[in-house]
Order: structure tokens, then C-alpha cells, then sequence
């Protein structure tokens, strides 16, 4: 479900993407968002949906107090406040394929797509099974990253090609430069269902927002489900969004 206005006032659980959403990507959280959180952990009981490790999310985050599902559901943390730290879950840890068959089918995909030079390793490899596939390679700098497909039109067309040659996986236009590849079934809407299931929020308690909800956007999934969702195209204008569905 689209929000475009108030929602119901039956919602109890408000879910984030984070990069793109309240961050740049890859980038600290900024004052402002902050006291957005701040503000609605008054009201609502917040969690991160991630497509990063959980312990990454929550650096970024500057150790906000705030639930995170990390590596699209393959991992989740809890933050405990009487401790003061995440603590860590559930982790899972799915093999699909041998590495090498991997790093060959990426080696061919960049000779196709003439994007043999990249710094270094072509492919990034996670201990919870999924993989990056980093266009600009893992040691890109962060700004040669930033600049390189902001809006995603030099990915989306190479999309389909990655999608068929990774068609074990469920694969998402990742960051701002990258291709994720996730063993199935995991992905952002099955991470959220069953964070609710576990915590005990109906579907219809729940909002969601996000920016990446276009075809291979990693927020796509739980856009097109009938969990609400509150589209967030700039994370500078996640203040604005906020007032404009809930506060």
C-alpha cells in the first residue's frame, strides 16, 4: 500500500530502510535524522531493514539504540538498552555455490559489460552467503562510488543480465555502485515479516520507508506488498516525509 497521507492510527512499528533513506550512502547519520528517530521512538518501536551486516548498520548509525536486520534477513540484532549495545540474533549462513563459479561468472559478466578494470577484488564475498558484485570493485574510493550511478540508470540496464546469469539468487541494484546477490529466500519483505511474527505486529501496524522500491531495488519487494509504504526519494527529505505520514 502506497501512503501518501496520514496512515492509520494503528501503527505501532515503523521500519526504515537506512542508505539513501535517513543516510547517504555509506555516510554517518546526520544531525537531523537523528532527532527524526529520536522523535519517533517516542511513539513507535523503530528497526532497521538492511541489506548490510548488522554491526556495519549500527556503526553507521553511531550506535543508535534501534533494532537491525541485516544482509536482507540473514542476519538480526536486538539492542539491548540495559546493556547498551546489539546484540546479535540470529545469524545464518548459506552457501549456494563454490566461489569460483562465482568469480568466473562475474569475470565474465564485466568483460560483456567492458568493466575489466576495477580496484581491488571483483567480487565480494560474505560470511552470511550473500555476495556483492561491485561494478568500481572493493577498493573503490567512496566518492568515485558516490558519483558513479546516483540514480541508477547505468545499472538498470545491466540488471536483467545479471539477474538470468545469478538466477539461483534473488539480486538487488545494491548501494550506489554495486550488484547484491542474496540465496533465496531472503530479501527485505521476508526480513520484515518475520521480525513482526517474532515481535508480535500485524501487517497492519507496520510502515515502512524507503527509496529503492523500482525493479531490482532492494525496498521493491515490501513496496509491492500490502504492508504500507512511505516512499522516501532523498534521505535530506526524510524530515519532511515523516511529518508529512505520521508526526
Amino acid at each position: 500500500m502506497l501512503c501518501t497521507g496520514r496512515p492509520k492510527q494503528t501503527v505501532r512499528l515503523v521500519a526504515l530502510d537506512m542508505d539513501g533513506t535517513i543516510t547517504q550512502h555509506r555516510t554517518p547519520l546526520e544531525p537531523q535524522n537523528r532527532a527524526v528517530l529520536d522523535a519517533l521512538s517516542e511513539r513507535f518501536h523503530l528497526v532497521i531493514v538492511g541489506a548490510g551486516a548488522c554491526r556495519r548498520i549500527h556503526g553507521q548509525l553511531g550506535g543508535y539504540p534501534i533494532d537491525v536486520i541485516g544482509n536482507y534477513g540473514m542476519e538480526a540484532g536486538e539492542y539491548d538498552r540495559g546493556r547498551g549495545e546489539l546484540v546479535i540474533v540470529e545469524s545464518q549462513k548459506v552457501t549456494v555455490e563454490p566461489r569460483e563459479a562465482v568469480i568466473e561468472r562475474a569475470a565474465k559478466l564485466r568483460r560483456e559489460f567492458g568493466m575489466e578494470t576495477f580496484a581491488g577484488e571483483g567480487v565480494e564475498f560474505h560470511a552470511s552467503g550473500m555476495i556483492t558484485f561491485p561494478l568500481l570493485g572493493t577498493k573503490a574510493d567512496i566518492a568515485d562510488k558516490l558519483a558513479f550511478d546516483p540514480d541508477r540508470s547505468r545499472r538498470r540496464p545491466l540488471y536483467p543480465v545479471v539477474k538470468a546469469a545469478f538466477s539461483q539468487y534473488t539480486v538487488f541494484i545494491g548501494g550506489s555502485s554495486s550488484f547484491d546477490i542474496v540465496p533465496k529466500p531472503f530479501d527485505k519483505l521476508y526480513a520484515l515479516e518475520r521480525y513482526c511474527a517474532r515481535r508480535g505486529f500485524a501487517r497492519e501496524e507496520v510502515l515502512f520507508f524507503g527509496d529503492d522500491y523500482l525493479e531490482g531495488g532492494n525496498d521493491q519487494q515490501v513496496y509491492e506488498s500490502g504492508f504500507a509504504f512511505a516512499p522516501v526519494d532523498d534521505y535530506r527529505a526524510f524530515p519532511d516525509r515523516v511529518r508529512e505520514v505520521l508526526l
